[in-house]
């Protein structure tokens, strides 16, 4: 084995992380080896078998790799001594790294439609770091290779006061945020955000009639959760505008379902468990007690008769994300916010 290929497997990352293609991995890899001038015009590359051994991936994702470096007459082939660099002028792929902060069904139409935009012109790696703070640092600072861009929801269950330390570590140049913006972080970076305060307050305010059948609004707003506090603040203050008595409620095994009492439900693992309790006490959904659920989703629409739901405009999120960085631009943009009224109120 010759000493460039030996470096060229060095510098080859094959992620398990990564949304694109173990194969286009591999080319991916080798035009980065020839825009950074590890290897050039004639050098030999490794053999399929070697490729395979080295990074515990099949012959045929090695040979796949190859024929679409091949296809694209980046290498060229001799039969009997192997693969080689054909041509210096290659256009990279942009990589970009996406960290979540949970999965979920809203968090997939992002990332979709993020993909779908970007298409053929960047690779993409995900990772997930569960909300943990302290996760999502050592992640920062763990990975095995570097990228052009860095896109964090930073939604964080405690640590909130150490996001600028912690999103420091990515270069500003190279930093996108999506989902919320973070105080003391400037604007010299691009980020699609959603208004919280304000989105809840203009939302609800759209409901008011149908809500006018509700003496109370309750808000079910778990304790030690990531969602940000900005929601709790428009709550309070629409309940306060249009006089609804109104409380939080952090744990909803304890609530206790009364009649003219409209809840406005975060999670959806609640939802199930909210729905359940209205029913076990015999009361109409829509009439006796009402909902409204945060986050659009496809099922919320059929279960019994349409749940009212207020949500961000996800696809537009992940759309104008990945059109911020096609662009290299630095801009903030706010994310539509919509009321979709369904029989639950």
């Amino acid at each position: 084995m010759t000493n460039k290929v030996s470096e060229l497997l060095k510098t080859i990352q094959i992620s398990d992380f990564s949304s694109t293609p173990k194969y286009q991995q591999l080319a991916d890899a080798v035009k980065d080896g020839i825009k950074n001038d590890a290897i050039h015009v004639g050098d030999m590359l490794p053999s399929i078998n070697e490729l395979s051994m080295y990074l515990d991936i099949s012959r045929d994702t090695v040979e796949k790799g190859y024929k679409m470096l091949k296809n694209q007459e980046i290498i060229s082939s001799t039969p009997g001594k192997g693969y080689f660099i054909a041509k210096a002028d290659v256009k990279n792929r942009q990589k970009i790294a996406l960290f979540l902060n949970k999965l979920s069904a809203h968090k997939k139409i992002v990332y979709d439609a993020f993909a779908a935009e970007l298409g053929d012109d960047a690779s993409l790696d995900l990772f997930v770091y569960n909300s943990d703070i302290i996760y999502l640092r050592t992640l920062l600072l763990n990975l095995t290779k570097q990228y052009d861009h860095y896109v964090v929801f930073p939604h964080f269950k405690e640590g909130r006061d150490r996001a600028p330390e912690v999103l420091n570590i990515i270069p500003k140049e190279k930093l996108m945020l999506l989902g919320k913006l973070v105080e003391d972080m400037g604007d010299d970076f691009p980020a699609v955000y959603e208004n919280y305060e304000k989105d809840i307050y203009e939302a609800l305010e759209k409901a008011v009639d149908p809500l006018s059948k509700y003496h109370t609004l309750k808000l079910v707003f778990p304790d030690y959760s990531d969602y940000p506090k900005a929601i709790i603040k428009g709550f309070y203050k629409f309940c306060q505008q249009y006089a609804f008595n109104h409380s939080l409620v952090s744990e909803l095994k304890k609530e206790k379902i009364e009649k003219g009492t409209c809840y406005i439900n975060l999670a959806e693992d609640d939802l199930v468990q909210l729905l359940d309790k209205i029913i076990q006490k015999k009361m109409v959904i829509g009439k006796d007690a009402g909902i409204i659920s945060y986050n659009e989703t496809p099922l919320k629409k059929f279960i019994l008769n349409g749940i009212t739901t207020i949500s961000t405009d996800f696809a537009y999120m992940g759309e104008a994300a990945a059109r911020l960085i096609k662009d290299s631009s630095n801009t903030h943009v706010e994310v539509p916010f919509y009321l979709t009224l369904r029989d639950s109120i």
